[in-house]
């Protein structure tokens, strides 16, 4: 029998490949996504990548409760894969409170709409934030934990409540520590789609690129890295969503939790990056030094040794493919010609 699977914020640039994945996986699909950092347009590229008629779409908030236990009825859930969170470490800042309604709130409701409807098997997506300035690199799942702004409390405090919910209930999790997401899908058809000036390195030089912005701000050059600039653990977004359907298909076939990292266990540099894309898209990328910003950490690397011993995981991609496939996404024009009309039940 398929499994239905619940992806929340699904419509966004990691949810939106995991559902493809998953198609691909042979499960059965449904979305929920309030639309606010995403497009309802994607649901028509979902459908066109994966060859369905339709993609099952209900728009609306893990916030609301009635809507999830309409959901629940409704759809006869097997898994939830939780993406929907607000997610801007620098946003975060600036709305705490607004980080830990979405991100905290948002995550109890949809614990106990999941309990009302005895849905046990939830996969979580965290993030590396989660080892605040790590002590150790490559970085194991074992680290000291910690958390250096709210976004990252607000991850750090959902494991928390993962673990201690597990300790009362039957529940099976899997708990994702993404490093540094990248790249798009090799259709073109979906990626990432910053609205403003992109926190990220890769739209950031994405957008260097296309002539939008007019030089990559470098901060820091001076770092005990290979060439003065930080580094970091890009992965592919097509390998971060395999590890889910990794994850999930271990939640399901051996009914205990885990927790792992889910990147290259590679760190690239700034300069290495920037290099990277001058080469898949043809186009210089000019850049410019600055001081180092607060916070900021030399090299910031996963150990994967876990994840490749419990899910079988090993990314498959590399900076060059990730800035390849960016390319294609941003020179395809896919995310210009998206609508924002939206859609859903």
């Amino acid at each position: 029998m398929t499994k239905t699977v619940l992806l929340t914020g699904g419509l966004g640039f990691i949810g939106s490949h995991t559902y493809v994945a998953l198609v691909e996986a042979g499960y059965r699909v449904i979305i929920l996504d309030d639309l606010s950092n995403a497009k309802a347009s994607v649901q028509t590229r979902l459908a066109q990548i994966t060859q369905q008629n339709e993609v099952r779409f209900y728009q609306g908030s893990v916030l609301d409760r009635g809507l999830l236990d309409r959901i629940f009825k409704q759809e006869d859930v097997t898994a939830v894969i939780h993406f929907a969170a607000k997610k801007a470490v620098g946003e975060s800042t600036t709305d705490p409170i607004g980080y830990f309604e979405t991100n905290i709130s948002g995550l109890l409701n949809l614990l106990q709409a999941m309990k009302a409807a005895e849905v046990w098997n939830l996969v979580f997506s965290s993030s590396a934030t989660v080892y605040g300035d790590a002590t150790k690199v490559p970085t194991p799942e074992d680290s000291p934990l910690s958390s250096t702004n709210p976004y990252g409390y607000t991850k750090l405090a959902g494991e928390q409540i993962l673990n201690q919910a597990a300790m009362a209930d039957p529940w099976v999790f899997g708990i994702l520590r993404y490093f540094n997401p990248v790249g798009a899908h090799p259709s073109g058809l979906i990626g990432e789609d910053p609205q403003d000036i992109p926190n990220n390195l890769v739209p950031y030089i994405a957008k260097v690129a296309t002539g939008e912005l007019s030089a990559l701000q470098v901060f820091g050059d001076d770092y005990p890295t290979r060439d003065g600039t930080g580094e970091r653990d890009y992965v592919h977004v097509m390998d971060l969503a395999r590890g889910h359907v990794l994850s999930l298909g271990a939640l399901l076939a051996n009914g205990t939790s885990h927790t792992v990292n889910l990147g290259t266990g590679r760190a690239y540099s700034v300069l290495e990056v920037a290099d990277a894309y001058e080469k898949a898209s043809g186009r210089a990328v000019p850049r410019i030094i600055k001081p180092r910003r607060a916070g900021d950490v030399a090299i910031s690397q996963a150990d994967v040794t876990r994840a490749g011993q419990l899910l079988n995981f090993e990314a498959r991609f590399d900076i060059h493919d990730m800035c390849q496939s960016s390319w294609h996404w941003i020179s395809t024009g896919a995310q210009d010609a998206a609508s924002d009309e939206p859609s859903g039940q």
